[in-house]
């Protein structure tokens, strides 16, 4: 092209057009890299909202049987994982990062053993289950009592118990000033429908069919999901097979991990910065710091002995060992299926649960614990009295 014959007007690269370009995309790259931060830094994410352009108030009706019209589904289906999450959260703060300080007068729960027992089975086989988002004092240790955001009033949640193909109707109502919802990983379920947050002194109900028995975990779902599961808002539900397993002593033991911050009229909030910092304050099995160690698990000699694992996180594993045993049986996926034999330890993530099966036919005092003994020694050991 001959140098004196001029560029088109959008081409050039003084021209206006090139030059609002060049600032878009320079804005688009820096909120992209910026948005990466937003979970490490509280606050952030309403910053840079409030840096984007306006945009017209959007309006939207369910449609026949509640759904969202695909127009707006098709907009919000990117990122958006609990539909009233906006509803929350512990962000709404001023940019600080949430605590679960405890309201002044809140009575506490005093310290007591969580039963590890399996509870037995209904006769039917419908399961009515209605829980309650309860902030309630907890005692977890001689010196420690947390703020804890609760499932009726205890951490964890209500042991669960069903059978494959139990039809399992859930209610949960929300006693909260922050909103709450429901996630079970036994279910298979549309989770904008069922999983969705609930404000306070209103009610969430959906059911249920588990269609695989096994160990499993149910949390609060809302944003973000680290804050309330991480504060209190898990536990287990257990899904036994239709198949007969071998006849034994059952226990439930849900690992978890406590970010604690500093006291406030003597009580500790769960801290979200130090969830974030993946550096626990203690470790448990049933919500207890060494509580097994101080009121054991005692079974009888002969007996087989099944533990169900379930790992709430919210972020660590857990590495379950028996000292002084081995597993005959461990259930990978869902029993009787899937099992291997003569284990010693198994990892459990996060999110996750196992059955853990042995014979306890030798008489003495057997410790399990969490083997990633950085975390095993602040909290998460026990005993097994046999004999």
């Amino acid at each position: 092209m001959d140098n004196d014959t001029p560029m088109d007007e959008p081409n050039r690269p003084d021209s206006p057009a090139r030059a609002a370009l060049a600032a878009q995309t320079n804005r688009r790259v820096f909120l992209r890299r910026a948005s990466a931060l937003t979970l490490a830094i509280p606050g952030l994410g309403a910053a840079l909202t409030a840096c984007r352009p306006e945009q017209p108030a959007r309006e939207e009706h369910a449609g026949a049987g509640g759904t969202v019209p695909q127009t707006a589904a098709a907009r919000d289906s990117v990122g958006v994982h609990n539909p009233d999450s906006k509803l929350d959260t512990a962000f709404h703060q001023g940019g600080r990062a949430p605590s679960t300080v405890a309201p002044a007068g809140t009575p506490v729960a005093p310290f007591a053993r969580f039963d590890p027992a399996l509870p037995p089975l209904s006769t039917g086989r419908t399961i009515d289950v209605h829980f309650h988002a309860r902030q309630v004092p907890i005692q977890i240790s001689d010196d420690t009592v947390v703020a804890g955001w609760t499932f009726d009033g205890n951490i964890p949640g209500p042991i669960v118990h069903c059978r494959v193909g139990d039809t399992v109707h859930f209610t949960l109502t929300n006693e909260m000033d922050v909103p709450h919802s429901m996630d079970f990983h036994a279910a298979r379920i549309n989770p904008k429908v069922a999983f969705r947050s609930t404000p306070k002194g209103e009610s969430v109900s959906y059911h249920f069919t588990p269609r695989y028995a096994g160990a499993f975990l149910y949390h609060c779902g809302t944003s973000p999901v680290l804050m309330h599961l991480g504060s209190g808002m898990y536990g287990a539900i257990i899904v036994s097979p239709r198949e007969t397993l071998p006849r034994a002593r059952e226990f439930v033991l849900v690992h978890s991990e406590f970010y604690l911050g500093s006291p406030v009229n003597g009580v500790r909030p769960f801290d979200y910065g130090r969830m974030l910092s993946e550096l626990p304050d203690a470790v448990t099995f049933n919500g207890r710091p060494n509580q097994y160690s101080r009121e054991p698990i005692r079974v009888n000699t002969g007996e087989r002995v099944r533990f169900w694992v379930v790992n709430a996180g919210p972020t660590l594993s857990c590495a379950f060992h028996v000292v002084g045993q081995q597993f005959d049986t461990v259930y990978l996926g869902a029993p009787p299926s899937s099992a291997i034999h003569g284990v010693q330890t198994f990892s459990v993530a996060a999110g996750g649960g196992m059955a853990f099966e042995l014979l306890a036919d030798i008489p003495g005092e057997f410790p399990f614990v969490n083997h990633e003994f950085g975390h095993g020694q602040k909290g998460a050991t026990g005993f097994m009295v046999v004999g």
